[in-house]
């Protein structure tokens, strides 16, 4: 009976590959290799690690924006779903070049030119190299070690004004000090449509700030944050500066925001954690103990008052 129940709790390889996964795509920022690491000496099955880790590190790197250095040394292309190509591969607007990566070794592995149908129109580049600048200007002074990236989504083959089309900024930036005990990442997009009917430029905006604090405990924060915003369609470098300015201010306010939240933390939500009162929601009267039994107990059995 004992060994029959002792069969049924033993789990099952898919099972043992799924609590992998999960494992690998709740690493925190900038950890997950030493999750995997952990994480393949617990399995002790090469098999079922690479099964694990084939499916979860491209979700993982997908959702973290990681940034990668070409091989040539020309810059670093984002792994993000806006820039995905067929086999791995991914575009690097900036550089017209198609990187092709390996996502569980997290480097590029071979980069080529991109071709012409991989690229916009020269009249959607226009607005997208205009962007561009802008946005590498604002990420330089916002985000030591940012990266970013302006990609074309829907309408890339747009030749003229009156058309709809649709531009998408990414902003990846990330702080690891494993040494220090300590990372962090900040992760945007920007969603920006534009609408040649009615001359209008619509943006939708997706913040995420992740942080793991590891020095004798672990504390982690996963904060979120989405917001819509539009201005008007005018010519591509003024269009530039009026969706930059856009950005810069919400994540400002956004960074000022949870900025505010933790200098409050001392005199609010830390208190309220605890209970005001006790069960009998009246103060303990500690200038009058003796009215409870304990404590007349006791002060007769040490003699005190006599």
């Amino acid at each position: 009976m004992a060994e029959e129940e002792e069969e049924e709790s033993e789990l099952s390889d898919k099972q043992k590959v799924e609590i992998a996964k999960w494992f690998l795509l709740n690493s925190p920022p900038g950890e997950i290799q030493y999750v995997a690491k952990d994480v393949k000496s617990i399995l002790n099955n090469d098999d079922l690690f690479n099964e694990a880790a084939t499916e979860a590190f491209p979700v993982y790197n997908l959702t973290h924006l990681i940034s990668l250095q070409l091989p040539n040394r020309t810059g670093d292309v984002l792994v993000t779903s806006f820039g995905e190509l067929e086999g791995n591969a991914f575009l690097d607007p900036r550089t017209a070049q198609v990187a092709v990566v390996d996502h569980v070794k997290q480097v590029c592995t071979d980069v080529r030119p991109a071709a012409d149908e991989e690229l916009p129109s020269p009249y959607i580049e226009e607005f997208r190299c205009s962007l561009d600048a802008e946005i590498l200007k604002y990420v330089e002074e916002a985000y030591p070690k940012g990266v970013c990236s302006v990609y074309c989504g829907n309408g890339k083959d747009v030749e003229g004004p009156g058309c709809d089309f649709e531009l998408a900024v990414v902003i990846s930036a990330a702080r690891h000090s494993p040494q220090n005990f300590c990372n962090g990442s900040w992760c945007s997009t920007w969603n920006i449509e534009f609408k040649g009917d009615n001359q209008t430029v619509e943006l939708k905006g997706k913040m995420q700030v992740g942080a793991h604090y590891f020095e004798e405990g672990n504390v982690q924060l996963d904060a979120k944050h989405e917001c819509k915003d539009a201005t008007l369609f005018q010519a591509p470098e003024d269009c530039a500066v009026g969706i930059s300015s856009i950005i810069r201010h919400h994540e400002t306010e956004y960074l000022a925001s949870i900025e505010a939240s933790y200098l409050s933390l001392p005199d609010s939500t830390f208190k309220d954690l605890r209970r005001k009162l006790p069960v009998t929601r009246t103060l303990f009267p500690w200038h009058n103990t003796l009215q409870f039994s304990l404590t007349r107990d006791i002060s007769k059995e040490l003699g005190i008052g006599k």
